[in-house]
């Protein structure tokens, strides 16, 4: 299982997703636009990060920021602005989420289920 404490949104998400994950006991921050050096500094504080189409990452912000990272969800279709390969090496969840409001909801709702228990 895969437990979850913070997420950094790196691209434009709707709201409504965020105040879900905040109701989760979630700790989110959404800093948008951040230069791939900020990024990898931003990543080492969290356990996912959530991107639509502007953020890429690649296998150098993954290697430079692994070690607390669990999960990059691509909240959209495909995940051509992400490194799979170097994350699975690196033992990260990647999720692409095409309904990615719901699925990204009922993720969370069944994660914090099981940490509860």
């Amino acid at each position: 299982m895969i437990r979850i404490e913070s997420v950094l949104v790196a691209d434009e998400i709707e709201q409504e997703c965020l105040d879900l994950l905040n109701s989760k006991g979630i700790k989110v921050e959404k800093k948008n636009k951040l230069s791939k050096n900020e990024l990898i500094e931003e990543l080492k504080n969290f356990d996912a990060v959530l991107v639509r189409s502007a953020t890429k990452i690649t296998g150098e912000i993954i290697q430079a920021s692994a070690g607390k990272l669990k999960l990059i969800g691509r909240a959209g279709t495909g995940v051509d602005n992400i490194d799979v390969k170097t994350a699975t090496e690196y033992g990260i969840v990647v999720m692409n989420t095409p309904g990615w409001f719901k699925n990204f909801k009922n993720y969370f709702k069944n994660e914090r289920k099981k940490a509860i228990r």
